[in-house]
């Protein structure tokens, strides 16, 4: 059969279907956000547990739904061993960290609330306190309040939870077919260069999530063995809430020194007769050595350095994503900017003619073809075929 010749659309026909299908797209996004953060959440519980899967039908030699079956049998099994072992303790000892810190927190403007003369000033400290802290949760309200509420109107849904299992069960299950249908859908001319971009930004996101949570688990295993020899006030506790704070990487650290200074200080160890100040001086010190050993060999052993970013970009990241996606922006900050680098390279390269895929961009393309479309009609029919 002749293959059928047909006109290429202009280019302003292009541009304004262009043009409706992203106004389409921003109105769907907005139309249904409330279902944007369970389907995240499904994703992520998907390329999570699509190791775990495939691990178990390639050595156990099941069926593919039912080597997910297993998978979320472990997963739930797993969760349901936590509140009986760890959670109990965990939660007394949260309630009383809580307690303590305010009671520390209440000292500290106990000292600060007092007036000092300084060269003949007076300097009125707890008024200056008042307006820092004031400034503080002004900047953390629009942050964390609207957020925590959506999320644990997530988590209790039984519906929304429903949701999540049964969206992240088909994209384990489909994952094949659906990566298949999205290399499709790049021109044939630009296949090759998907899917590049794709495994690159794969690789970001396989290091981050499941790396992640292997260095979440070693980070507290660590922290809260150390803080049990130290006589660290709460361990377990502090031992939890390092390992969690991991994902937040450059601010992470100082968020737990913070905390770990202020107990350390007023509370100092529960065992070891040392002065509090001397106790925080150990707590800090060895905090400080954990930190460049986390970054300089956990870190690169365990996620591996296509995550890495310098700290500033990283903190701008994390605020900017907990003002637009709330909770789950925090922790998703860091993949996120590092595949916009990669697909911003990309861009890049094509805007300056360079090889997009060069590790320095400096490799020329060939010159384009500025009359792309003053092509022979027997040029089209033999592309065609």
């Amino acid at each position: 059969m002749e293959p059928i010749f047909r006109p290429r659309w202009p280019v302003q026909i292009k541009l304004l279907v262009s043009i409706l299908l992203l106004a389409l797209f921003v109105y769907l996004l907005f139309r249904f956000s409330v279902v944007i953060p369970p389907f995240i959440i499904a994703v992520i519980l998907a390329y999570i547990l699509s190791p775990v899967v495939n691990f178990l039908q390639e050595r156990l030699h099941l069926h593919r739904v039912l080597a997910i079956f297993l998978s979320y049998l472990i997963l739930l099994a797993v969760a349901a061993a936590l509140p009986l072992v760890i959670i109990p303790t965990l939660a007394d000892q949260l309630t009383d960290l809580n307690v303590d810190i305010q009671l520390v927190i209440q000292q500290a403007k106990n000292f600060l609330g007092q007036q000092y003369i300084i060269a003949g000033q007076v300097i009125d400290i707890s008024a200056l306190l008042e307006q820092i802290t004031g400034s503080f949760q002004q900047l953390l309200e629009p942050i964390f309040g609207r957020t925590l509420d959506l999320a644990v109107g997530i988590i209790s849904s039984v519906v929304w939870v429903i949701f999540i299992v049964v969206i992240s069960f088909y994209l384990v299950k489909d994952s094949a077919t659906l990566w298949g249908w999205f290399e499709k859908l790049p021109p044939p001319a630009y296949r090759e260069d998907f899917s590049r971009l794709r495994e690159e930004i794969n690789q970001i996101w396989a290091a981050f999530f499941r790396g992640q949570i292997v260095l979440s688990l070693a980070v507290t295993t660590i922290f809260t063995v150390i803080g049990f020899i130290l006589g660290l006030p709460f361990a377990l506790a502090m031992g939890v809430l390092a390992g969690l704070l991991e994902f937040l990487p450059s601010i992470g650290h100082g968020i737990w020194l913070a905390i770990a200074t202020l107990l350390s200080l007023s509370l100092g160890s529960t065992w070891i007769p040392l002065p509090n100040w001397a106790f925080t001086i150990i707590v800090i010190g060895l905090h400080i050595f954990f930190q460049q050993f986390d970054l300089n060999y956990l870190i690169p052993r365990i996620i591996g350095r296509r995550v890495h970013l310098p700290p500033l970009v990283v903190i701008l990241g994390i605020v900017s994503g907990a003002v637009l996606a709330g909770v789950l922006g925090i922790p998703l900050a860091a993949p996120t900017i590092a595949s916009a680098r990669v697909i911003g390279r990309y861009v890049y390269a094509y805007l300056f003619d360079l090889d997009p895929f060069a590790g320095s961009l400096a490799t020329p393309l060939p010159p384009p073809n500025p009359q792309w479309w003053k092509r022979s009609k027997k040029e089209q029919i033999a592309n065609v075929k």
